[in-house]
């Protein structure tokens, strides 16, 4: 039987939270959701505020997972960030950091720091 696109995501974001909890971060938010925008998991690495975007895919002939990270994609991540630093004034001075994370079938992790940055 075929999983559903949610329930892969949400695996993949558990292999990923597990990698950075290995790394000693601590998870602030994981699906923090506003209107235009969703950060899959928020860090605090060591004082460094870590927005990590998990992207999952069966097969990499059609490109990397962190390909898939369009313009419009990181502006939504973007977006979310600063509501979340709203809701969250005590990062406000916080270096900021987006990863993107690529996941693929074999839980094998492609992990991109500073993939992009907020303008």
């Amino acid at each position: 039987m075929r999983r559903s696109t949610l329930a892969t995501g949400h695996d993949a974001e558990d292999v990923v939270d597990r990698a950075a909890r290995k790394r000693g971060w601590k998870r602030i938010e994981r699906n923090y959701n506003v209107r235009g925008g969703e950060l899959d998991l928020v860090y605090d690495a060591r004082g460094t505020l870590v927005i990590v975007e998990v992207r999952y895919r069966t097969r990499s002939d059609y490109g990397s997972a962190a390909a898939t990270v369009t313009r419009s994609k990181q502006q939504r991540i973007v977006r979310a960030a600063r509501h979340f630093l709203v809701q969250y004034p005590r990062y406000a001075q916080a270096t900021i950091r987006f990863d993107v994370v690529g996941v693929n079938a074999h839980n094998e992790l492609d992990w991109i720091e500073n993939a992009f940055y907020a303008e």
